[in-house]
Order: C-alpha cells, then structure tokens, then sequence
C-alpha cells in the first residue's frame, strides 16, 4: 500500500469537511440556545389548520421535485391550464418564518452561517435539521404552511402576477430530478411516486409546457442558457469515494429553474410595488467583456464591444449546436469571466443594476428559505406587504444583512469547491503521472487553475502556467494529491 492509500484510507471524510467549515468562519453545530428554543417549538406542537386570513388549498394536487436525497423541501408547484390558453402556475413556499422568529436564537444561528453548505460528504443545514428537513419542510403527506405565488402565463411566455397570498398546503409527491427526467426525456416508466395521485402525470406535463414558455421568452430576451458542470462524490459501502457523479440538465430540472426564475422576479417586483425596500439578488455587468469577446473571436464569433446579454446569449446557442462536446468547457470559462453574482440593497425608490445572466431587471431569492437567509429575509418582507404592516427591516439592516451574505455564500462556494476537490485528489491519488485534458479556469495572484475535462476535477497548475488566460486548452500532468487538503497539483505539457 502506497503512503498516499494509507492516508487516505485514514481520512474521515465528514471530519474533513467539518474542519473545512470552520476554516471558512462558520459555525457548524447548533448552538446549545438554538436546540433549546427548536425544543420549545417541539413542545408547543404548532398546528397546520389554517386562520381566516389564511386560503386552504390542501385539495390541489400540489408536488415537490428535487434532488433524490433532499429532505428540505422548500416549493411546491401546480398548475391548471384556463379555457382562453393560459396556464395557472402557482409555486408553494415553505412559510420558515412561521417556526423560525426573528431575532432568536435559531435565526441568530441561521443568521451567522446565512447558507445551508452541501459538501457531498455532509450537509451543514442553516437551520436545524428538525425544522428544515421536517417541520419547516414541506415534506410528503403532510399540512404545511406557505407562501403562495400565483402567475397567469399567456402561450407567449408573458407572466403575470395574478396574488401572493398565505395558504395551507399539502404535498402529495416527492419527485426526483432523475426519475421525472427519466419519463420526461427518456421514455422510462412513470415514477413509483406518482402511484395513487390522480392527475400527477397530466399536472407534470401542464408544468413542463408553461416552464417551455417561460424559457422561450427568457431565451428571446437575452437569459444565458450555460451548462456548466456540477460533480458531487458517489461513495462506495465503505464511505469512500468510488466515482464522481456529474449532474445533467433535463426537464425536470427545467421545470424548476424556470418557475423558479419567474416566481423571484414576481416577488421583487411585488415588493417594488409596496414601496418596501428589499434584498436583491445581481449579476453585474461583466468588467471581463473584452475576453470574452477575445473567446468569441478565437472561435471565428464577433461580439459587440460593449456587453449585450442578447448578443452573448444568441453566441452561446450557435456554440452549442457547433460544437456541442467542448460547449461545457466555453460555459466554464464564461461563467468564470462573468463573475459571481451578490446581494445588494433595493430602495423603495431606487434602481437595480438587474441580473445580467438572466436578462431581467428585478430579481430577488425567496424560493429556498429553509436554505438561504437571504430568502427567509425576503419571505418576512413579503409577509409585512401582505398583511398591509411596516417593513421589519430598514435599509441599514437590509443592507448590512445583504454584505454577510453575499460573503458567506462565497465561502460557501469555497468550502464546496474544497470538499469536491478533496473527492477527486482521493480519486486520482493512484494515477501520478498520468495526462489529461484540461481547461484554465482561474487566473488569480493565488495561482493558475484548470479543470480537467475526464474525469473533471480541479487542481493548481503548478508548473508552466505562465501566459495562460481564462479559456485556454491545455494539456496537462498530475504531480501530486493531498486529499486531507483538497490539493492536486498539475505541470503543464510542452507540446
């Protein structure tokens, strides 16, 4: 056995990304204030019958679709198609501020770390677990508090918000990405889950043909359509990494990310409208064009000087008909150059720079609250503008709330960048020596990076790593692992 099989063989992995979580400033376990006020709520044994101001809407066939294994479940959909052509979608969020009160102790908690952080070996919940994968989740066959968003969309993809409104919900379908992705794309049978719901395939179907509109028009408009890729580690019976798995998109997870998208421009604007300031969610406009004009041009593409989502976005859709092999290495690479996006402060008055990947003006997050602060943040404002009371927030707390976490969510990358690297040096620890293809991924005073293309793993170009830009092909040598740190150290070949 090799000294690098020995340790890694050694390695507890949810040790590992534990430390990683304390190196990056969060706090990882629930505080002992935090479990005593979850045990209270435990006790009081809060009830899902609704109040009169609240719509009871637990007939609906209203289900979930997710990542197999998630347990905090934070929407729900349905939809219902109206006698003029019109589609009725209304997306079901998880009502966390109901359970979680502000300024106590578990949103002190939730507060501090603002991210739920997903290292592949171990989720670090904001919340905990009790709540968001139970109590504040809208888990199957149960009555949950909401928040309902309701949008009338017309057969050319225009959304309209029909009411946002407290509701009683109860979810009759846990869906996976894979297997709905499975009887959508690829013929398979209908989902074991969809067993007992009448009307769960006809509601799948209805969902899937508004989400189609609404990613045409985004399309029409300038909304980026990247697919970069997201590895998680497939572990073996003996809790080592055997293999990476690589997340794909499909419709299902189509049917998500545009509903999704149109029910956080819903609320942003719903928000502007009541004149209350807000948390949005931007992607500025990219300061690093010119490479990626530079990129376009190397690929026989010309591209306006000054950005244009609609321009880049029609670039994108032709490279990915041309060369459809390397077109996840270009969507790495732009993403890269388009920078990350941050939370900022949206006045009552004030304008907002908008979301330069999805081409729209006003966006926000709300749909994850068991997740993300910034959405729990969201959800109390949106319940103040509902129920006609002042904003439980001013513009100074709003906007030093937004800095946290958009830091946070940064760090949260890190450290799932850091496990995901520790899964592939354990991986690769056995092929020293051995050449890959690759993309450079990062160009930083910290050092070169690149990603190679099979397995895609990330690592420091170590050695001749001079000249490289953002974009470039290379082919390169791994020199070393450290899977206790996360290190995979690449040279560069002389061609």
């Amino acid at each position: 056995m090799t000294r690098n099989q020995s340790h890694s063989a050694r390695l507890d992995l949810s040790a590992v990304a534990r430390n990683a979580m304390i190196e990056a400033g969060f706090v990882p376990d629930v505080p002992a204030s935090a479990l005593a006020e979850l045990h209270q709520l435990e006790q009081d044994a809060h009830s899902a019958n609704p109040s009169h101001s609240t719509r009871d809407l637990r007939n609906l066939t209203w289900s979930s679709i997710d990542n197999q294994q998630s347990r905090d479940l934070d929407q729900v959909e349905f939809a219902e198609a109206l006698p003029n052509g019109d589609i009725r979608v209304m997306v079901g969020i998880a009502d966390v501020d109901a359970l979680v009160q502000k300024r106590g102790a578990i949103d002190d908690h939730a507060e501090e770390n603002a991210t739920s952080v997903y290292t592949g070996f171990k989720t670090f919940a904001m919340l905990p677990e009790q709540l968001s994968t139970d109590m504040t989740s809208l888990v199957r066959d149960a009555d949950r508090a909401s928040i309902v968003v309701a949008l009338i969309v017309d057969s050319d993809g225009q959304a309209k918000t029909e009411a946002v409104y407290s509701a009683l919900l109860h979810n009759y379908a846990k869906l996976s990405y894979e297997s709905v992705a499975a009887w959508l794309d690829d013929d398979a049978s209908t989902p074991t889950e969809f067993a007992g719901v009448a009307g769960l395939e006809d509601q799948l179907r209805l969902q899937l043909e508004v989400a189609g509109r609404l990613r045409k028009l985004r399309k029409q408009r300038g909304a980026l359509e990247l697919d970069t890729i997201q590895t998680t580690p497939v572990l073996d019976d003996a809790g080592q990494v055997a293999s990476l798995g690589v997340s794909a998109r499909n419709s299902a997870t189509d049917i998500i990310e545009n509903l999704m998208i149109a029910t956080n421009v819903a609320i942003a604007q719903f928000l502007e409208a009541k004149k209350l300031p807000s948390i949005r969610r931007i992607v500025r406009t990219p300061k690093q064009w010119p490479r990626i004009v530079e990129l376009a041009r190397d690929l026989g593409e010309k591209l306006p000087s000054e950005p244009n989502s609609l321009a880049l976005a029609e670039f994108i859709a032709r490279r990915k008909q041309a060369d459809p092999l390397h077109f996840q290495d270009l969507s790495l690479s732009i993403v890269k150059l388009l920078g990350p996006g941050e939370y900022v402060v949206q006045t009552a008055t004030g304008q907002s720079e908008g979301h330069f990947g999805l081409a729209v003006s006003d966006y926000t997050h709300s749909t994850a609250p068991n997740r993300r602060y910034a959405d729990l943040i969201t959800q109390r404002l949106l319940k103040a503008s509902i129920a006609g009371s002042a904003s439980p927030y001013d513009e100074k707390e709003l906007a030093e709330i937004a800095e946290h976490c958009t830091e946070r969510e940064d760090a949260a990358r890190k450290v799932e960048r850091k496990m995901r690297k520790v899964a592939a040096a354990l991986l690769l620890e056995n092929r020293i020596g051995d050449q890959f293809d690759a993309i450079v991924t990062g160009v930083t005073p910290r050092g070169t990076f690149a990603r190679t293309l099979n397995p895609p793993v990330d690592g420091l170009i170590a050695r001749g790593e001079q000249g490289l830009r953002v974009g470039d092909k290379i082919r390169v040598k791994l020199l070393s692992t450290d899977p206790a740190r996360g290190y995979i150290d690449f040279a560069r070949n002389a061609f």
